[in-house]
């Protein structure tokens, strides 16, 4: 089961269950779409892309609650502009 967090870990923009504004990785690492297009989709933690994360129904929600503890990583720009820079183009 997917963690819901409930923020982005850069901003600390809200994001609860339902909203439509947030990105994940791989890792469950979260951001709202501002700082996803600012990150080129690309996850600063794992360098992973960033896709929408899913919306969990509120009927699940009551079941399989979204988490509640706050992840805050603010971003390093530079070294995310290094490590974007740096990747491989993807195979097609």
């Amino acid at each position: 089961m997917l963690e819901l967090r409930p923020s982005c870990e850069n901003c600390q923009r809200a994001l609860p269950p339902e909203s439509e504004e947030a990105l994940i990785c791989s890792f469950e690492c979260t951001f709202c779409r501002d700082c996803g297009a600012r990150l080129q989709n690309v996850c600063p933690n794992c360098g992973g892309n960033l896709c929408a994360r899913p919306i969990r129904p509120a009927q699940s929600l009551a079941k399989y609650p979204a988490r509640t503890t706050v992840t805050h990583k603010p971003v390093d720009w530079a070294a995310h502009a290094e490590r974007v820079a740096s990747r491989a183009p993807v195979a097609r």
